[in-house]
């Protein structure tokens, strides 16, 4: 873990009609023992949603579930999203089912690195540490 000021905050999400979220909770559980302060926003939220919470939280980092294949429609609406509102400094990163020439499409959009099943929590909770220590102010 980065030593940093303040516990880096992160909203995790299930997006959609997604209804498997056992994933997204093992990674929030994950990500609150490795230090950070983690939202779960449960299922079944929309991309303003959870851009919205992510606003309201001021949250550091968002990493979103995706088992649907809705990946190539959710990830660009909450990078717009996020855009739109100016936060341009919040991380947008997730995992599931994405293959990798999506994956890459969607890291070319601002996305960041995208998860697939079998990565570790120590490779994601290192992953957003790094990523918020070198792009976040604090």
């Amino acid at each position: 873990m980065v030593d940093l000021k303040r516990p880096i905050r992160v909203l995790v999400a299930k997006v959609g009609l997604d209804g498997h979220d056992r994933g997204a909770k093992i990674i929030a559980t994950a990500l609150r023992d490795a230090g950070m302060e983690v939202i779960y926003t449960g299922l079944r939220q929309t991309p303003e949603m959870v851009v919205n919470a992510a606003l309201q939280e001021d949250v550091d980092a968002i990493g979103i579930s995706i088992l649907s294949g809705a990946h190539m429609t959710i990830f660009p609406k909450v990078m717009a999203l996020l855009k739109e509102k100016g936060m341009n400094d919040v991380l947008l990163t997730g995992g599931g089912i994405i293959p990798e020439d999506d994956m890459q499409q969607l890291n070319q959009l601002g996305v960041g690195k995208l998860f697939a099943p079998g990565a570790t929590t120590a490779e994601i909770a290192g992953y957003i540490s790094g990523w918020v220590k070198e792009h976040r102010d604090f």
